[in-house]
């Protein structure tokens, strides 16, 4: 189901993964609560951050957590405990094909398409995971998506090497505007996506703090020694650009971002 994960397994990233979470919770999550009791499917729990939100605005469901990485699995482990610690989660390290068989009430999907070379295949083998009348919800966002004030094509050229090199890796970040026709390909009915947008000014701290610094670009700075060592920027360019980028964190500066928030039923 994976392919390489182009942010990398460091504890930063893992730091950048909650921080999004706790800062989009509402944003992300609202409208998506499960009835105790339903068998639910989180493919692709990551470090937990998602999984947090899952619990603990569904109470008494039953959640299966799967990922393919095992150090990120111990890390969900512990966000839960930390955050959650009277949720009950069935941990596994697996891949979509090791679940054959299985059957589940509601599938979530959250930033895990991005990442796959063949997200359509990944959406039709989850719909089979699913009982009639089941639900998926997928959640992805799209880099070009991201406009700032001020403007400035150094840090553009940082955000579009975020982008070459996802595809590189095999993933595609502009997926969120994908979602609709994919899910329609994949076989699912009564397909609804709709923007979940951020937008943040000095007038709203916890945003600029909580999603321009600490998510958007600390996951342009993911990605650093990567572009650099590919030739895509300079030392000096990646610096630039990361200068101005943090310009838009700053006074008078603002950014705009949109994810796409998908759901289907079998």
């Amino acid at each position: 189901m994976g392919t390489d994960y182009v942010h990398g397994y460091t504890p930063a990233e893992t730091r950048r993964l909650s921080d999004q979470a706790g800062t989009l919770a509402d944003l992300l999550h609202g409208g998506t609560t499960y009835p105790p009791g339903s068998r639910v499917l989180e493919a692709g729990c990551g470090v937990g951050a998602q999984t947090v939100q899952l619990v603990t605005r569904s109470p008494g469901i039953d959640l299966v957590s799967i990922d393919i990485s095992e150090a990120s699995l111990a890390q969900a482990k512990a966000q839960v405990a930390e955050h959650a610690p009277d949720a009950t989660v069935d941990w596994r390290h697996a891949d979509l094909h090791d679940l054959a068989g299985e059957k589940f009430d509601h599938v979530f999907v959250c930033f895990v398409l991005e990442h796959l070379p063949d997200p359509a295949a990944a959406l039709t083998r989850l719909r089979g995971l699913l009982n009639p009348g089941g639900t998926i919800t997928v959640i992805e966002g799209d880099h070009e998506s991201a406009f700032f004030h001020p403007r400035s094509a150094h840090a553009q050229a940082v955000i579009d090497c975020l982008v070459d090199l996802q595809a590189a890796a095999g993933g595609d970040s502009l997926i969120g505007r994908r979602l609709q026709p994919l899910l329609e390909q994949a076989g699912y009915d009564d397909v609804r996506v709709g923007p979940r947008t951020v937008y943040a000014d000095q007038s709203l701290p916890q945003l600029v703090d909580g999603f321009t610094r600490k998510t958007f670009i600390a996951m342009v700075e993911s990605v650093r020694d990567r572009a650099i060592a590919a030739g895509l920027r300079t030392e000096a360019e990646w610096a630039a650009g990361i200068r101005d980028l943090e310009k838009s964190a700053g006074h008078g500066g603002t950014f705009h971002y949109t994810f796409f928030k998908g759901v289907g039923r079998t």
